[in-house]
């Protein structure tokens, strides 16, 4: 996501403000080298841009897999302005990685669309794990920041029509 030569991070930064807001963070163990970084960085971002960090509820569930049930449940519940899912998908030699990418996506997408809660999706599908490892580094690729500012973005946007 890019707008000209800015990133899509530069542009927002400074912008966005989770002053006010709550954020659930669903984060998977399974490579946890990869997921731990998206983690630190999201809420690093939030806090950046004003939110509490009280307001900032993390669990952690086993694997990507569990992403759509947690998600789900806390969405339902209504108690935060988004979820942010963060996993880490690493492809292998099985159609495993395909599944479970495709029902993982599915889910979240259906869990923001029968709830009303935005959920933010940060879940690193990539082909190596040197691809995931850059990808949540915070001075390479990032995406923890990338997904933190969406999620602020989104709760800033409902925000403004939930009010009217």
């Amino acid at each position: 996501m890019s707008t000209g030569d800015r990133s899509y991070a530069a542009e927002l930064s400074g912008r966005v403000s989770g002053a006010g807001r709550r954020f659930a963070v669903v984060a998977a163990r399974f490579n946890g080298n990869v997921t731990e970084p998206l983690l630190q960085n999201v809420v690093a971002c939030l806090t950046e841009h004003g939110t509490d960090a009280k307001a900032v509820e993390v669990h952690r569930v086993p694997g990507a897999w569990e992403l759509p049930q947690a998600c789900a449940r806390l969405a339902r519940d209504k108690r935060h302005d988004v979820v942010i899912a963060l996993g880490c998908l690493i492809r292998g030699e099985t159609a495993h990685f395909d599944v479970i990418a495709h029902e993982v996506a599915r889910g979240l997408g259906a869990v923001s669309l029968e709830t009303g809660v935005p959920v933010a999706f940060g879940v690193l599908t990539t082909e190596t794990e040197r691809q995931a490892v850059e990808r949540a580094d915070p001075k390479r690729g990032n995406k923890g920041r990338e997904v933190a500012l969406a999620a602020l973005e989104m709760a800033e946007l409902f925000g403004r029509l939930n009010s009217g």
